[in-house]
């Protein structure tokens, strides 16, 4: 089953001081050796980045936007622009992957609770056969709950999620199923 690596929104907008991520430095690492492993594995990597409104700091003209400098992109990698949560939507996520055979997805990246989880949903309502690093996706604390209960809940969440292709398997990183 060929294999696409989704990596959304791991943009230096997102990684500042004044917006912290849960364990945003570890997150990077085990992104790239799992992309380094997809890349083995003749998988694809695609890296997603949201488009703000002027004003936004994700502004394609502003540094913001840019993906985090540590992250691992190589020439052969694919670039998706999106301008909502869901990466699926109004973007060409989906003909790319179709265009490649892909059959099964990765989900990564930032934020859990906004568009990882929407793409997430996304991806498991089109009938893809879909895995979510547990140690894969970040966020920020929100007034109501810390990043890692959020983190924690959607993992269950995504673990139980009735859809066409069953439930998103959840596994942490040096898990993820290549063959």
């Amino acid at each position: 089953m060929k294999t696409a690596l989704i990596v959304i929104d791991m943009q230096q907008g997102s990684f500042t001081s004044a917006t912290p991520r849960y364990d945003a430095d570890g997150l990077v690492k085990r992104l790239n050796r799992l992309a380094d492993a997809v890349r083995s594995a003749d998988g694809a990597v695609v890296f997603v980045q949201q488009d703000g409104p002027q004003g936004d700091p994700h502004h394609p003209d502003l540094p913001g936007w840019k993906l985090l400098p540590d992250l691992d992109v190589r020439a052969g990698d694919a670039n998706i622009r999106k301008k909502s949560c869901d990466a699926f939507l109004n973007t060409g996520l989906e003909e790319l992957l179709r265009s490649r055979g892909i059959e099964r997805l990765i989900i990564t990246g930032c934020a859990t609770d906004y568009c990882v989880d929407s793409t997430v949903r996304s991806a498991l309502a089109r009938s893809y056969a879909t895995i979510v690093p547990k140690d894969g996706h970040t966020t920020a604390n929100r007034p109501h709950l810390p990043a890692e209960k959020i983190i924690e809940h959607h993992n269950a969440i995504w673990a139980h999620f009735m859809a066409p292709a069953g439930p998103a398997l959840v596994c942490p990183c040096s898990a993820v199923p290549l063959s």
